[in-house]
């Protein structure tokens, strides 16, 4: 059964939440997290992308980039800028984009959870990404970004979530530049943090939705920090990571598409009759971005026009619980058999967090 435990977080002033608040890391190159910091000192990129204050002949993974993330987070204490809560709670985090709504538990999981699979993955991680998030969350001694978890709705949490948001106001209210709206509720009540710790402690498992890095990365410090002290006890910080935990009935995912820079020796005719082997064409070619609105569907980008493509009946195994999954389909039926893409972790791919950024090479 799974362990979510409340702690003690460390907040903006509410005042400066806006200003404070970032996109994820993971999400923009080098240039543009300089850029959208530009002017704003007490943006939170100084503290995931803090390659940004350094020489661009720095390079991002240099050790000095992650003592400079330490630095930039102990400013931000100092100056008030962030104030950590002097005792531990659960927390309450809402998304509120193009009229959809979802809403989390903001806790601390297990990293014994994750080892043991109480906490289920469906994603492998790239050693660079991993080793990049080792060295900012050690470095800064803090989970600088959380893991986005999800679980099997329970109606018990839904309704402590919902009394704790009609009658308590929020600590931040406010609409990022990017149209999406953040909502944070502290829980600052023992009875009801006990009772999502019970409920949470009957709950038979957790699933990555975003975050398998960062929660790989986790494991990795908490396993260091235990090695250079072999008589822990469990209970230390160190054994538990940051995550924002959603009901499976609100979760909702953005996507996060592969590029992939050749065609395997394909020409285009002869890579477009490869992907109809299995997969049905729906849509285009076409100038307009194909957005997929159902299960093993995908958009393709190639030589500068989109294509609506769905997987056939039968390739793929609809009752397996990873081999459904639209990442895995793609992996299995396109990406290694025709594209030669063996390992995601490792070979010539690139992540795109959506279809704004256009690809210039052939896919």
């Amino acid at each position: 059964m799974a362990i979510v435990k409340p702690f003690a977080g460390i907040l903006p002033k509410p005042n400066l939440a806006e200003k404070v608040a970032c996109l994820p890391y993971d999400v923009m190159n080098r240039k543009e997290a300089k850029k959208m910091a530009e002017g704003n000192p007490d943006s939170f990129l100084h503290v995931v992308r803090s390659e940004i204050d350094l020489d661009d002949s720095i390079d991002d993974h240099d050790d000095r980039v992650y003592a400079r993330a330490r630095q930039a987070l102990d400013q931000m204490l100092a100056s008030g800028t962030l104030v950590q809560d002097d005792a531990a709670h659960f927390y309450i985090y809402r998304q509120m984009m193009n009229g959809r709504i979802q809403t989390g538990i903001v806790g601390c999981t297990s990293i014994d959870d994750y080892m043991n699979d109480i906490i289920k993955k469906h994603e492998f991680t790239r050693p660079a990404k991993e080793v990049d998030r080792i060295k900012n969350f050690d470095a800064c001694e803090a989970h600088t970004e959380p893991v986005f978890l999800t679980y099997r709705q329970d109606l018990r949490i839904n309704k402590i979530v919902n009394d704790w948001i009609k009658y308590h106001m929020p600590l931040f209210n406010f609409v990022a530049s990017d149209g999406i709206a953040h909502v944070l509720w502290r829980v600052d009540d023992k009875k009801a943090a006990t009772e999502i710790e019970h409920i949470f402690a009957q709950t038979p498992y957790l699933y990555i939705a975003d975050g398998h890095h960062r929660s790989a990365s986790s494991v990795k410090v908490g396993l260091s920090r235990r090695e250079a002290m072999p008589k822990f006890t469990g209970d230390e910080p160190f054994n538990y990571f940051m995550a924002v935990i959603f009901p499976d009935e609100d979760l909702f995912i953005m996507d996060y598409n592969r590029v992939v820079a050749d065609l395997n020796g394909y020409d285009k005719a002869s890579f477009l009759n490869a992907v109809e082997t299995k997969f049905d064409m729906v849509s285009g070619p076409s100038e307009v971005p194909y957005k997929p609105m159902h299960h093993s569907e995908f958009g393709m980008y190639l030589d500068g026009l989109w294509y609506g493509i769905r997987a056939k009946e039968g390739t793929y195994d609809s009752s397996h619980p990873i081999a459904h999954l639209d990442v895995s389909i793609l992996q299995n039926n396109l990406l290694e058999p025709v594209l030669g893409i063996k390992d995601p972790r490792t070979d010539d791919l690139t992540f795109l967090p959506n279809e704004s950024e256009v690809p210039r090479e052939p896919l």
